[in-house]
């Protein structure tokens, strides 16, 4: 990703076609060791590319993929769920806990309003 991100600021800053050494002197500029293998990869991969159509063809493949916070959204529910059937006092117990951890909170001497 710092490598992408080089390029990109490469590319902001005017540069179409920017080099490895280019790509070094913006990491190195933020004290960030280059990776020579990472960075020729990369350029090899978006040569002759419009970069237009790179960041159009990841945000396809972005989108095909599952999120995985519908599946813990999901996972949670049906767990409350199925926990609050089987035991009452469990859930009980569950609130108890919340509330303590929420009263806590209020402790800590400090508020977003202060």
């Amino acid at each position: 990703m710092k490598v992408i991100a080089a390029y990109l600021l490469a590319m902001l800053g005017g540069n179409t076609n920017p080099c490895a050494d280019e790509l070094k002197h913006i990491l190195g500029s933020v004290g960030v060791e280059a990776d020579d293998a990472k960075i020729e990869l990369l350029l090899s991969q978006v040569n002759g590319k419009d970069l237009a159509e790179l960041i159009a063809a990841g945000r396809q493949k972005l989108a095909a993929m599952p999120c995985a916070g519908e599946a813990a959204a999901a996972a949670a529910v049906g767990g409350h769920a199925a926990a609050s059937a089987a035991s009452p006092s469990a859930a009980a117990a569950e609130d108890k806990e919340q509330k303590i951890e929420e009263e806590s909170d209020e402790d800590m001497c400090f508020s977003l309003f202060d």
